[in-house]
């Protein structure tokens, strides 16, 4: 027997040896993976699809959009496979390529019924702002439950690839860069820089401090707000009622909170984006990095001027010049051809209600504090019980569990009796108790939407779907976003640079698909809660 033994001994011994011979250390002739030097992930934080066509004439032939659309791969078909649509959860998708009820991040806040409390995306109590001293950088993944495209690089590259995520927002710049990622930056609007947090770095490195000290907002405040052409050449927009008023130079100095809702959020976020490639060494080397920048300003602007609004045409004019400027820095810096880059949007956005009615188009806006109030108060008087309703967030109305436990009430009938309440509502189409959703009749589309959206300790009890054009909110004018409709759901898709043919696809595919599609050009494996599939187009 020990004679048998030596033998396989000897035998596996020697196929070691010739496992480690063909591994490449050995080898030097052993061809090696090709890879990108360094992956750009673009997210436009509240870009419609419809936006690359609305605009497409007056893009610059030398800017960003005409450069990805003529040069790069569009997938004209992308949509948003959850609810709701929101900012959060849409940069998570991005780049885990799963859906709320896996990846947990249901929207931007939440009621998180273990916690009993409202909590913020990326909250973290545990860890201490880095580079200022205010709170705004108590900041983390940690609510994030599933890995990114970027963990993924980094555990293929046994943590040899960088990662660094940058945007205004500080969800934006942390959920894109996932758990391992060796720093995100975010802005602080009280003191005008860029922050990170503990959880990365016990200090800012150098080239933080350096563009820190150049103070760019003031900057960008001395040119003020001012349009790019005649005001008369914007076609694509709703006339400006008072004309376009938007002076910055008084801010100089004193309000940093403003610059996000001008163009030049974007301006100031590839400012970093360019000094993170150069402070980093970013693609320097035969290592594939990744850079994820969200270009958080085009959601403020929309926020609070609308889709068809002057400022928001503006402020893509300018961002196509900015897009096309930081284009021409990749190309220079990390080499034509040798960077992969993709841009998407996490949504789009509804017109503003008043703007369609002026156009003999329904619309019209649902206010969810008054309407909590009404139950909570029709409901005191029916059981006796206060705050039944914690409140309606996410489009979803969040019962008070708890005190609904301890009053000794039946959950299903306040749950009944909530839902006949909403349908009595103009602004309401259907109302859908998420613990039944798949008893309920419902459009299959819808349906699987909201299933993708629901992660039972941070979703409410309740799902409401508004009639298409009704919002909730924003009763004064602006808009938002987060239903299922397309205005909401259909966004840009575009990939570019390393390996990618020129070209176009109307086959549907799903922001869910993006992080496989990447894990798949890289060889590396998709993230660990990923359900897309690879989009065979780009990888052909």
């Amino acid at each position: 027997m020990n004679k048998y033994l030596f033998i396989l001994f000897v035998f596996f011994a020697a196929s070691g040896v010739t496992a480690q011979n063909s591994s490449g250390t050995i080898n030097a002739n052993q061809p090696s993976i090709q890879r990108p030097k360094l992956v750009v992930g673009i997210v436009v934080d509240q870009m419609r699809w419809d936006y690359l066509y609305r605009y497409y004439s007056r893009y610059a032939p030398d800017g960003g959009f005409k450069r990805l659309l003529n040069n790069g791969f569009s997938c004209e078909n992308t949509l948003i496979p959850y609810t709701p649509t929101l900012t959060a959860c849409g940069h998570t998708c991005i780049y885990t390529g799963s859906v709320p009820s896996i990846h947990g991040i249901t929207g931007n806040d939440w009621w998180d019924y273990d916690l009993k409390k409202y909590s913020y995306c990326t909250e973290d109590e545990n860890v201490k702002t880095v580079g200022s001293t205010t709170t705004l950088g108590q900041m983390s993944p940690r609510n994030l439950l599933a890995t990114t495209i970027g963990d993924e690089l980094r555990l293929a590259t046994n943590f040899n690839s960088k990662v660094v995520g940058i945007a205004i927002k500080d969800r934006g710049a942390i959920l894109p860069a996932g758990h391992s990622a060796n720093a995100a930056y975010w802005y602080d609007n009280k003191t005008g820089d860029w922050i990170t947090s503990s959880y990365y770095l016990k200090e800012l490195p150098k080239w933080v401090n350096d563009i820190n000290a150049k103070k760019l907002v003031d900057k960008y405040y001395e040119q003020d707000w001012n349009l790019l052409y005649p005001i008369a050449s914007y076609e694509q927009s709703a006339p400006a009622v008072k004309g376009f008023v938007h002076p910055l130079k008084p801010l100089i100095g004193k309000n940093y909170g403003v610059i996000p809702a001008t163009p030049f959020g974007n301006s100031f976020t590839f400012d970093m984006a360019m000094a993170a490639v150069t402070g980093e060494q970013l693609g320097a080397d035969a290592v594939t990095d990744m850079l994820t920048v969200s270009l958080s300003s085009p959601d403020y602007i929309g926020h609070a001027y609308g889709p068809n609004s002057i400022e928001a045409e503006d402020g893509f004019l300018r961002l196509d010049k900015d897009l096309g400027d930081f284009l021409n820095f990749l190309d220079t810096k990390v080499g034509k051809g040798q960077y992969l880059l993709f841009l998407s949007a996490d949504h789009g956005a509804a017109n503003v209600p008043s703007f369609l009615k002026e156009h003999q188009i329904p619309a019209g806006n649902f206010d969810s504090q008054t309407i909590t109030d009404e139950i909570n108060k029709l409901l005191k008087e029916k059981t006796k019980a206060d705050e039944l309703v914690i409140g309606i967030l996410n489009n979803q109305v969040y019962l008070n569990r708890t005190v609904i436990n301890d009053a000794g009430l039946n959950k299903d009938s306040i749950n009944k009796w909530v839902m006949n309440y909403l349908m009595q509502q103009v602004a309401v189409e259907r109302v859908v108790a998420l613990d039944a959703l798949n008893t309920t009749t419902l459009n299959t589309k819808v349906k699987e939407m909201l299933a993708n959206g629901y992660y039972p300790k941070r979703s409410g009890d309740i799902q409401l779907i508004f009639k298409p054009q009704w919002i909730d909110g924003f009763l004064k004018g602006g808009t938002t976003h987060g239903g299922w409709n397309p205005y909401d759901a259909h966004i840009p898709l575009l990939f570019y640079g390393w390996k990618i043919q020129q070209g176009a696809s109307i086959r549907e595919v799903s922001m869910a698909d993006i992080a496989g599609t990447i894990a798949s050009l890289l060889h590396i494996q998709m993230p660990s809660g990923s359900i897309g599939h690879v989009i065979e187009e780009i990888v052909k």
